[in-house]
């Protein structure tokens, strides 16, 4: 496999008044300094797929993001344009945890984070020439932006990595496994967009669960869920806001609710209405 290849932004210049002096001080914060990112070579499945990982270091103090941030948090972004041997492209998603930054929630990893990526080659036997742009966020104090190329030739070993292995144990787990007894969704229209209302019996997964509503179409904005508890029935509400600030026709098996808890996290896919 090649050498991985991560080119990021040299040096970010933050400005920050001094207190108590009135006057302006310039830092220079390395981005190489802040964050590690590298490819993780895996192995091919007996499927015929391709597991490899996306590996972030974070500096203590520093965290990145989730597929779904929250208010204070910075999507990440990926393109595999430049690829050569690959179809498709599947993230999976260790569980991350719940921060609070100024007053608002964000969603992610601090330390370090394995992100598998299944790849689904055109030829299973051949090398996958993986060529990929990754756009991140990364805060502390402040928040700033990473653009990270990643190159990586991927061979067919059949060789496992118990990094990225543990990592996809680490996953949500299903809304079955995890004894929910039923989903149900209300969708109100308001005056941009949608309310969506869940109602989902399942035991506490901790002392204070937290959850985090998604939609398939990522131009429609989520706004922050509401949770509340009832015994064993959680109460989450949303609302999505699509670009033209209108309500609209949603699919409801396009909702994805995630349930955070102390001991675990649940992932539930859909919402129909009884």
């Amino acid at each position: 496999m090649k050498k991985i290849c991560s080119h990021l932004f040299a040096a970010i210049f933050v400005w920050a008044l001094s207190v108590g002096s009135g006057q302006a001080n310039s830092q220079v914060i390395v981005l190489e300094d802040i964050a590690k990112v590298d490819v993780l070579p895996g192995w091919r499945t007996d499927s015929g797929t391709h597991m490899a990982a996306i590996r972030i270091q974070l500096a203590p103090g520093w965290k990145t993001y989730w597929r779904a941030p929250g208010d204070a948090g910075i999507p990440p972004q990926f393109s595999w344009a430049g690829s050569q041997n690959l179809t498709a492209v599947q993230l999976h998603w260790p569980t991350p945890k719940a921060f609070l930054q100024n007053g608002l929630r964000s969603i992610g990893y601090s330390e370090q984070v394995i992100i598998p990526l299944e790849l689904t080659p055109n030829a299973v036997g051949d090398l996958i020439r993986l060529r990929g742009e990754v756009q991140l966020g990364v805060c502390e104090e402040i928040c700033l932006p990473m653009n990270i190329d990643l190159v990586a030739d991927l061979t067919p070993t059949r060789q496992s990595d118990p990094a990225i292995v543990n990592s996809l144990n680490d996953q949500p787990i299903t809304a079955k496994a995890a004894g929910v007894r039923s989903v149900i969704c209300v969708i109100d229209p308001i005056a941009d967009g949608l309310k969506v209302t869940a109602q989902i019996v399942v035991p506490k997964q901790g002392s204070n669960d937290i959850a985090i509503m998604e939609f398939s179409d990522q131009t429609v904005w989520v706004s922050e869920a509401v949770t509340t508890r009832q015994g064993n029935t959680l109460s989450i509400s949303s609302d999505m806001v699509p670009p033209n600030a209108a309500p609209f026709l949603m699919d409801r098996s396009e909702i994805r609710i995630t349930i955070l808890g102390d001991r675990r996290a649940i992932d539930v896919q859909g919402c129909p209405a009884s």
